[in-house]
């Protein structure tokens, strides 16, 4: 079956699923983005406009969508399902592909975290499901705006699971490189490395690059990093590189005088001015975070593993206390984040485990 003739679903068309979506359906490629209602509304009513770190700017117009909210008109064709949803929307996802997609259809996760194509796989069964990673970050217009905008703000290739081998041909078009890769795993601890930087964009509230070219910031990173990196080492677990760094360095060199950072780490800067995280995004629209499939995966390993991760916990709680507050990105200063901020964090996010009356000194 020629490319064209192949049917790809996007399994949660937000932020990510329509970039990836929008490149390939630009490439020909027959394409049905399964959305939300705003989502929908927003491409029936003004297309979707493409555009990326290097120049491009492309617009489908919605005539040339194909975009549905109903699983039953979006899943039964499918070859091939690219799950882009929040990972805690990946088991309801499960349920509607058991439900409505072809037993043969090949599900590929493209989701943060390392646990989601287990999860897929757990519930789906004998299907084939491949592990996927989206190394690049996506920036989604406003709402309201139209046509509705996704622009990838990042750079890096799309890794898939090796699997079938013309996989990574269908999926690879302009503006989105794929290639397959035979350790998935090591690629996703690695990412996940890098992910534990989304929290921080989400409690500073500045562009990703703001955030990064900041040592204050970045001292924060590496120490979550470093605690990630004792729990997998004490797991048998070895990340694969992260822009071209072994891991092990990567905290020595968030660790730089800004100036030196900014020399040696041109490809990790290599970001849109716009560009934030994901979780920010949640933060400013109210809904639950990914922090349970970040920090969280962390937490578990270190806990199994019996090594300590203080500073990936602190940075759990801020984030669970700033969901609870539902007032967007809680602009924190890293000189306020500290240990002894722990406690205020947690009372938010846990009231029983700390009880007594919640202050916020260290909001900015």
């Amino acid at each position: 079956m020629a490319n064209g003739e192949k049917r790809i679903v996007i399994a949660g068309a937000g932020s990510i699923g329509c970039y990836v979506g929008g490149c390939l359906a630009l490439a020909g490629r027959q394409v049905v983005l399964f959305a939300r209602p705003r989502i929908e509304a927003s491409l029936w009513q003004g297309g979707l406009r493409v555009s990326d770190l290097e120049g491009r700017d492309r617009l489908i117009e919605p005539a040339e969508l194909a975009v549905t909210t109903d699983p039953a008109a979006a899943l039964p064709g499918a070859d091939v399902i690219l799950v882009t949803v929040k990972s805690g929307a990946t088991l309801e996802m499960a349920a509607l592909i058991k439900a409505h997609a072809r037993p043969d259809a090949v599900v590929v996760s493209l989701q943060n975290g390392v646990d989601n194509a287990d999860r897929l796989r757990a519930a789906l069964g004998p299907r084939t499901v491949l592990a996927g990673m989206v190394p690049f970050n996506v920036v989604q217009s406003a709402d309201g705006e139209l046509p509705l905008r996704v622009h990838r703000a990042s750079d890096g290739k799309v890794m898939v699971e090796d699997g079938d081998a013309r996989l990574a041909h269908l999926l690879d078009a302009e503006g989105l490189a794929v290639e397959t890769h035979g350790a998935m795993k090591a690629v996703l601890w690695g990412k996940l490395l890098m992910n534990l930087n989304n929290a921080l964009v989400a409690l500073s509230g500045l562009p990703l690059a703001t955030e990064l070219a900041d040592r204050r910031w970045r001292l924060i990173l590496a120490s979550q990093i470093d605690e990630a990196l004792l729990a997998m080492k004490a797991s048998g677990i070895e990340p694969a590189r992260i822009a071209g760094l072994r891991p092990t360095l990567l905290p020595k060199v968030l660790r730089l005088p800004d100036w030196l950072f900014k020399l040696l780490a041109r490809r990790m800067l290599a970001i849109d001015p716009e560009a934030r995280s994901s979780m920010w995004d949640d933060l400013q629209r109210g809904r639950s975070t990914e922090i349970d499939d970040l920090q969280g995966a962390v937490l578990r390993l270190a806990e199994k593993a019996g090594t300590p991760a203080p500073t990936v916990q602190l940075i759990k709680a801020l984030v669970r206390a700033a969901e609870a507050e539902r007032l967007g990105s809680p602009d924190l200063v890293p000189e306020k984040i500290d240990q002894a901020d722990f406690c205020h964090a947690h009372r938010a996010s846990n009231a029983r485990a700390c009880p007594g009356r919640v202050s916020w000194p260290f909001w900015n």
